[in-house]
């Protein structure tokens, strides 16, 4: 059975279609949705010239929401590599600068990144805002603001609070990161015993960089609900520029032939209550069954 839904996007009326629709059709729409949104940047993207020298088509302004209660969003269209998500994450929660901390991350294919010091990057804008940044070899310990540690308490002790917020964008620091952050800015909401929470996203490759982003924000929900003793609620993924490299158009043509799969599960294997315990190994994805990986090279 397929079924249409009709969306309003800014450029007009886009339908989306799904293949083998269930019962409960919401899972399936919520499973297309980065594949609509890969049609609609192809359909309507201006096409925009850019650092990396390899033009892109841009649309200006998306979001998606992705119901985290019994199901993760990892994108099955295409293998995720689900460790590069985790590990990661983990990169940042630890507010770490090191890029030989993600030397792993080349045997997934991930050599992009730079080996050495990143500058006051992601993480150490979450665990240590407003320090003065010298290297990555350096204590931080005490020294800025703890977000993320500030974002655990408002959660626990002021639920209701509207400035459940955490910032990776420092314009005093910019100059000072290997590339300022693409996923700048996070909210938490809380309501009816479940977490949600809103990333906004100044800058996103639909084709290499989007599914990794989705799959790690909606993991920092799940780690953060267990430690405030909530359940996980709402993704949402708002974009600014969403993009679509020209050199990932044909794979990506490729990848939207493919039928969206169900969602797999995100099972936590052990009870954490400090944020700075989570390890690799209490992350279990179950169900994962998604189509082969498509190549695509790296702009940077």
């Amino acid at each position: 059975m397929e079924v249409e839904q009709k969306q309003m996007n800014g450029h007009g009326d886009n339908l989306i279609k799904t293949g083998e629709i269930k019962q409960n059709g919401v899972m399936d729409i919520q499973m297309v949705q980065q594949e609509d949104a890969i049609q609609e940047v192809m359909d309507h993207g201006v096409r925009k010239s850019n650092r990396t020298g390899i033009d892109t088509l841009s649309i200006f302004g998306m979001q998606m929401r992705y119901s985290l209660r019994d199901q993760f969003p990892l994108l099955t269209t295409k293998r995720v590599f689900w460790r590069g998500v985790a590990e990661e994450l983990l990169w940042f929660v630890a507010g770490c600068t090191s890029g030989k901390k993600l030397n792993f991350l080349d045997g997934l294919g991930l050599t992009h990144r730079e080996e050495g010091d990143l500058g006051p990057v992601y993480g150490f804008q979450w665990r240590h805002f407003g320090a003065e940044y010298k290297d990555m070899h350096a204590d931080y310990t005490g020294q800025g603001v703890d977000q993320l540690a500030d974002v655990i308490n408002k959660i626990k002790t002021n639920p209701d609070d509207r400035r459940i917020i955490m910032s990776a964008w420092n314009p005093v620091d910019l100059k000072k990161m290997a590339l300022p952050p693409c996923h700048a800015f996070v909210q938490f909401f809380v309501a009816n015993g479940e977490l949600s929470c809103q990333l906004y996203q100044r800058s996103g490759d639909m084709g290499l960089g989007v599914p990794f982003n989705i799959a790690s924000y909606s993991l920092l929900v799940y780690m953060i609900a267990m430690v405030t003793n909530l359940k996980p609620g709402d993704f949402v993924h708002t974009i600014g520029d969403a993009h679509i490299y020209v050199n990932h158009l044909d794979p990506l043509k490729e990848q939207l032939k493919r039928v969206p799969r169900e969602f797999p599960k995100l099972v936590i294997k052990r009870e954490v209550t400090d944020i700075d315990d989570f390890k690799f190994e209490d992350f279990e994805i179950v169900g994962y069954n998604p189509h082969p990986k498509i190549a695509m090279e790296m702009a940077v």
